[in-house]
């Protein structure tokens, strides 16, 4: 067996205000390297308080950097510093989760999961925008980017990114077992409807909620929206909205179980985790055509274009019709989607760029 490969791996966006879906994926993967004989996995993030949120706790010590956030990442874009070996020593190889790549002397992986920020600046912060398009710049000089989707590897290659260096790494999807007792304990615990449309996600501009709301609205269904604030005035307008907050991992799967439909009509997405989760656990899938999101359903769900509201209910409305087949092919679909997938295909970068 060869010796293991002892890593830095980046979890500053443990500690953001809206972790989000990458700080899932990030999380997924550590807690399996973790238990794996062929790396050492040395978690790395800069000064802070106190710990993140439990959902949100890496899962082995985290080694602090001397500068706090929003400084970090200003210094790591600014002036490459402070290098992650000055919390870690020595290291094999530094994976950098997000498109702000930390500084190393190490050989370099790093983790870009969209350039919507790029495409529709508009959606997210002029800060944001700023931080992100400097990160991304230095991107090019990794060994490697590690991609979560066909469609964040297209808009790289777009933006001049070789080809050669972008790796597909796909995320997964772990099903829970769900007894009609769980079931029964959560829609009292949330005072569910009996039927209703289920978005699962921060609630942000490019989530696109204002149209998912008008269009659930003309299928005559209570829209149930599970998810952080994030930033935006995107509160809708229209149709019976509720708005549960962030929901606890445990209880999600159970929630995905019960909806009638699963709708995510994003308007962009480096992989569209929910998608993959509500497929995992016996829910009809609406998402959007021509993202990542499409790639991720591959053939399971109704496709809807986003920007029409109208396209959208009759996507829910033909779910609806179709539920027994499209649960029986989402099923199919979330099997061929495993997080040891993930991280075989992450152990096998690293191994890449060390040799």
């Amino acid at each position: 067996m060869p010796e293991p490969l002892r890593i830095a791996y980046t979890v500053e966006q443990c500690w953001h205000p809206v972790p989000g879906g990458t700080a899932i994926a990030t999380l997924e993967v550590a807690r399996r390297l973790v238990e794996r004989t062929d790396v050492e996995l040395v978690g790395v993030a800069g000064r802070h308080r106190r710990d993140p949120d439990r959902p949100f706790t890496p899962p082995a010590g985290t080694r602090r950097l001397p500068l706090a956030r929003p400084w970090l990442y200003e210094t790591w874009n600014r002036f490459e510093w402070p290098g992650v070996e000055r919390a870690t020593g020595a290291i094999d190889v530094c994976h950098s989760t997000t498109v702000i790549p930390a500084a190393t002397a190490a050989p370099h992986v790093v983790t870009v999961h969209d350039v919507a920020f790029l495409d529709t600046p508009e959606r997210f912060t002029a800060h944001g925008v700023r931080v992100m398009r400097r990160g991304l710049a230095r991107c090019r000089s990794a060994d490697l980017v590690l991609c979560p989707s066909r469609s964040t590897i297209d808009g790289l290659a777009t933006q001049g990114f070789d080809r050669d260096r972008l790796r597909l790494v796909p995320w997964g999807v772990e099903a829970t077992v769900i007894t009609d007792g769980d079931r029964a304990r959560i829609a009292r615990r949330y005072d569910l409807p009996s039927e209703f449309v289920l978005f699962v996600g921060t609630i942000e501009p490019r989530k696109n909620l204002g149209a998912l709301a008008e269009a659930v609205a003309r299928v005559g269904l209570p829209l149930v929206a599970a998810g952080a604030a994030g930033w935006g005035d995107t509160g809708p307008s229209t149709g019976d909205v509720r708005f549960l907050g962030f929901v606890d991992a445990d209880d999600l799967p159970t929630l995905y179980s019960l909806a009638t439909v699963f709708a995510y009509p994003s308007l962009a997405e480096g992989f569209g985790l929910p998608v993959a989760e509500a497929m995992a656990h016996g829910t009809a899938v609406v998402t959007s055509r021509g993202t990542s999101t499409e790639e991720v359903a591959g053939g399971a769900a109704v496709l809807v274009e986003p920007t029409d509201v109208a396209s959208i209910a009759d996507g829910v409305r033909e779910a609806m019709d179709r539920s027994d087949q499209l649960v029986a092919l989402g099923s199919a679909r979330a099997a061929e989607l495993t997080w040891d997938a993930t991280v075989d295909a992450t152990v096998a970068a690293y191994r890449e760029v060390a040799a």
